[in-house]
């Protein structure tokens, strides 16, 4: 199997298809490559892409130390996959914690990224709703400690913005909660203590967010609750950045409605290939109404 090794050591899994302009594909904590093989099925026709495993998801590696895992390592990561396989610049699409780290890296990494898709991305972000998170991912991970993977993806996988998925496919939800209850119980603990619980606040990012320049697609879904103001903080912040919102939606959008997300990233990426992507014409956010002043 393939595995490529981080500069900290981790070796991480990956799979990949097709040739072309590269893609990678960064996964969200309840997921994992698995998730995108319906984009690599997809945009293998057209792209280079590549699916990988974040550390503490087999078959990556596992590492027990709780340093090991952090949101700037995550972040770190995704560079890792580009310099082991030697891709000077890729587009970038994220779901979620992979949307984080997706964000991170356009931030601190901007010469290596083509474009930026921030998908489902911004749980426990909003100022008013630090603590409530910080007390839901504790009880998660003491979930995930004492009960095991197999029985807190019962919990999970039917959380508020995952029903519309059950709901609408059942044989994909049933298919996703099955993969996360293989996970491994001490990396997924460990990914969220270090990556979910720790990261910083999207509010936080704002004025690093108004000097990013890489073409940038926000992606939420309607029902996702916790993810609409982060959406619109990103879209208001980041002058390159466009917000898509699916109707009907929960949270992992690539799974709940995968043609739909397939042909809004070929269409976005068509348009920053094609050097058509604006940037945001600040005459559009003088704070009048009408323009008459």
């Amino acid at each position: 199997m393939p595995h490529l090794t981080t500069d900290d050591g981790i070796r991480l899994y990956y799979e990949e298809t097709g040739s072309g302009a590269p893609i990678v594909f960064v996964h969200e904590f309840a997921d994992d490559y698995r998730g995108y093989e319906g984009q690599m099925r997809y945009f293998g026709r057209r792209y280079r892409a590549i699916a990988y495993n974040a550390r503490g998801y087999p078959p990556s590696d596992v590492p027990e130390d709780p340093g090991r895992y952090s949101q700037e390592r995550a972040r770190d990561d995704i560079r890792a996959v580009l310099d082991a396989l030697a891709i000077p610049k890729a587009h970038i699409v994220g779901i979620s914690m992979g949307g984080f780290a997706t964000l991170h890296f356009g931030l601190t990494y901007p010469d290596r990224a083509l474009s930026l898709v921030v998908a489902g991305c911004g749980y426990g972000a909003e100022p008013g709703k630090r603590q409530q998170f910080h007390d839901e991912t504790a009880k998660t991970i003491a979930l995930i400690e004492q009960q095991g993977m197999g029985e807190a993806s019962k919990v999970y996988s039917q959380g508020p913005s995952r029903v519309q998925f059950q709901n609408k496919d059942p044989r994909g939800w049933a298919e996703f909660a099955a993969h996360l209850a293989e996970h491994s119980t001490l990396g997924s603990a460990l990914t969220m203590r270090g990556v979910q619980a720790r990261r910083p606040s999207l509010w936080d990012l704002t004025d690093r967010m108004r000097n990013l320049e890489v073409p940038t697609l926000v992606m939420t879904g309607d029902e996702d609750d916790p993810c609409l103001e982060p959406g619109l903080l990103m879209k208001r912040a980041i002058p390159t950045a466009a917000l898509v919102v699916f109707p009907n939606t929960g949270h992992a959008v690539n799974l709940e409605e995968p043609d739909l997300f397939n042909r809004t990233c070929a269409d976005f990426f068509h348009q920053v290939e094609s050097g058509r992507w604006p940037r945001r014409d600040p005459r559009s956010v003088t704070g009048s109404i009408l323009g008459v002043r």
